[in-house]
């Protein structure tokens, strides 16, 4: 696991009328504070990365199908600095992943259909000066490859 990073296991609510999910709460042992919320969606297959943030720390969730989330630790005082972080969440798996401040991130929608994802950043998008670092997704310094892995 990389350093910094939290894994919450989503709990689902049904009943007859649908579901609930409780998501981020102020009161959870890792609550930094709250910046904004949105969503961002994938179509099958596309690949959204790689970026990272100097100040920012991402709370990130699919709502709808499925995502593969995953994290480079690139600092270069971390202990864990050349970890990868693989994590496969949405309707099968609800969970939020809190990625810390510094972390390269992306995920690709691996789901028949649109992966629709939420982010509960802790600091408010900046328009002239984005607190982000981007990278091309497929040829960068990151040893990953977002190709499908059959086991």
């Amino acid at each position: 696991m990389i350093d910094g990073v939290v894994v919450k296991k989503l709990k689902v609510v049904p009943d007859e009328r649908g579901r609930l999910m409780e998501i981020l709460r102020s009161d959870d042992q890792f609550f930094e504070k709250f910046g904004q919320a949105y969503i961002t969606t994938a179509y099958p297959g596309v690949v959204k990365a790689w970026h990272r943030h100097k100040k920012q720390t991402d709370h990130f969730t699919c709502l709808k199908g499925m995502a593969k989330l995953v994290l480079y630790d690139d600092r270069p005082k971390s202990k864990t600095r050349g970890t990868l972080g693989e994590f496969f969440l949405g309707e099968h798996n609800p969970v939020l992943i809190q990625i810390p401040p510094g972390i390269w991130h992306g995920f690709k929608c691996v789901s028949e259909s649109e992966c629709i994802c939420l982010n509960l950043p802790s600091e408010l998008y900046q328009y002239a000066r984005p607190d982000e670092e981007r990278i091309a997704a497929h040829k960068n310094k990151i040893p990953y490859d977002w190709a499908r892995k059959d086991r």
